[in-house]
């Protein structure tokens, strides 16, 4: 579904497309920022895996490597690092106590060739494992050592046997110096366990294998920091965002909302109303050039229908005025009862018709130019709609009138024209009521108006008929005979004088049977 608003649309679009890309680049950042910190740990592991399996070690450093193993691994905490050494043999030589079955690392010991296998110990071996100075070994190298012989029964040190009696004498001392174990190590993995996802790495050497996962909760821990930096941060953003998109489309559609108040206070008499260019963005520029020139035609068109309907109306009132003149005096020469008098007769109700639309379609041309006469006096209003309230009884006796008339209402306005609304009124209420039917009047002061209603009964008006009803030359009766006086100009030039005296003229709401006109007028103000 589309919204309506553009400036929703743009509010959202944009906020949209900020969300997807902040998102876009918090996940991107959030993995490389997991892969830093996961390939720290990878580090730190193959680190102290190729240094714990130089050369090696009794089994009472293990217990010391772990204890301060936090150290050695950074900000990680104990619990997080499991240790798992193997002597040669298969043996397990120390085991943490957080080290987990299902890591199973047996699988991830790279297989050692037998060669390495029977690589002899390199230099340092002696010297660690020996009470005595090296260099008392160094004078001594082939005499047996009860003090070895005591250090290999005991259980604290980690020897492979094969490492006592190298297969290779050659290698046990080399000449220059620079003797390395062989050692694989192995690629690290994760596994997913029970316990959570452990990172584990394992190296092998001839006389010793060693297993260090470190349980991977310690990156969680870290990352969730920045989990709720971005938790916050684009939400934050987001809406910042949005109110920035919605101001910035508001002041975008600042010209458009001009041009709207500038349309609205078009009128008959505000056709020379623009719109200024200046400071306005040059996407708008052509917009509101095509719109002052479109306002500039329809001036100068309406000014010219104007003028010709008031000049025509103006110009045929003279003559119409003379023809009725000779017309009443060809009457009264004639002989009575002639025919001549019966067709002069009618000749002079066409003039006077003639003439009446004259009257009213200039009034409606100064209406619609602005210019209507209004002669503002204090009238007492009830008055004249008691004097209209005895014209229908003589005019239509059959009906029957209701009136509902409060008195001494005073209005301030042109008692001519305001007196011409109501006859208006009164004589379609008469002419499209039904047979023995009724009139009701009620006028009455509600605030600071004045609502006068004219009802009657009738027939019910056509729902296109009621949009329509206040257009020009309209008559529900589109037969246009001559049974129903009229020629659509009455309702029309009631409103526009109902609104020249800053009031209006409406046509209520349906009710069967009947129909119903609401004058309204504002109230003398010393009333």
């Amino acid at each position: 579904m589309k919204l309506k608003s553009f400036r929703v649309r743009i509010a959202l679009l944009s906020a949209l497309l900020a969300g997807t890309a902040i998102t876009g680049f918090s996940g991107v950042t959030y993995f490389l920022f997991y892969q830093s910190k996961l390939n720290a740990i990878d580090n730190d592991i193959k680190e102290h895996l190729l240094r714990e399996s130089l050369v090696p070690r009794p089994t009472f450093h293990w217990q010391a490597y772990e204890k301060n193993r936090a150290s050695f691994l950074g900000n990680q905490t104990q619990n997080a690092i499991a240790l798992l050494v193997i002597d040669a043999n298969g043996k397990t030589i120390h085991q943490s106590q957080n080290w987990q079955i299902e890591l199973y690392p047996e699988s991830l010991f790279p297989n050692f060739p037998n060669s390495a296998i029977a690589n002899p110990r390199p230099p340092q071996i002696e010297s660690q494992l020996s009470t005595k100075p090296p260099n008392l070994e160094a004078r001594r190298p082939s005499r047996p050592n009860p003090n070895r012989n005591r250090l290999e029964g005991n259980a604290s040190f980690a020897i492979p046997p094969k490492l006592e009696q190298p297969a290779n004498p050659s290698l046990e001392r080399p000449q220059d110096g620079s003797f390395e174990v062989p050692r694989n190590l192995s690629d690290l993995v994760t596994r997913n366990i029970s316990t959570g996802k452990w990172r584990m790495g394992t190296v092998s050497a001839p006389f010793i294998r060693i297993a260090i996962a470190v349980n991977l909760q310690v990156i969680d821990h870290e990352m969730s920091a920045v989990q709720n930096v971005f938790l916050i941060a684009v939400p934050l953003t987001l809406l910042l965002v949005m109110l920035g998109a919605w101001w910035l489309s508001g002041d975008a559609l600042k010209p458009i909302r001009n041009i709207t108040a500038t349309i609205r206070r078009v009128n008959a008499k505000g056709l020379n109303q623009r719109t200024s260019i200046v400071n306005m963005d040059v996407e708008f520029v052509e917009l509101v050039q095509v719109f002052n020139q479109m306002m500039e035609r329809l001036e100068r068109s309406f000014l010219q229908a104007s003028r010709f309907s008031a000049d025509a109306a103006h110009e045929l009132k003279t003559p119409l005025a003379i023809l009725q003149g000779e017309l009443e005096l060809a009457l009264q020469r004639t002989e009575t009862g002639s025919a001549m008098q019966q067709t002069i007769s009618n000749l002079i109700d066409e003039v006077c018709r003639l003439s009446s639309i004259t009257r009213k379609l200039l009034l409606l041309s100064l209406a619609d130019a602005g210019r209507m006469n209004v002669q503002s006096t204090a009238f007492n209003f009830s008055q004249v709609l008691d004097e209209l309230a005895e014209d229908i009884e003589i005019l239509a006796p059959e009906l029957k009138l209701k009136l509902d008339i409060s008195p001494n209402l005073k209005v301030l306005g042109d008692r001519e024209l305001l007196t011409q609304v109501l006859q208006n009124l009164i004589n379609n209420a008469i002419k499209y009521n039904l047979p023995n039917g009724w009139i009701q009047i009620l006028a009455k002061q509600k605030g600071n108006s004045l609502f006068i209603t004219v009802s009657n009964s009738s027939k019910d008006i056509p729902a296109g008929d009621r949009d329509r009803i206040f257009e020009r030359f309209h008559r529900a009766d589109h037969s246009r005979n001559r049974e129903v006086e009229g020629f659509g100009l009455g309702l029309s030039l009631s409103r526009e004088i109902s609104r020249a005296h800053n009031g209006n003229l409406q046509l209520d709401q349906a009710i069967s049977g009947s129909t119903s006109f609401t004058l309204l007028l504002p109230i003398h103000p010393h009333h």
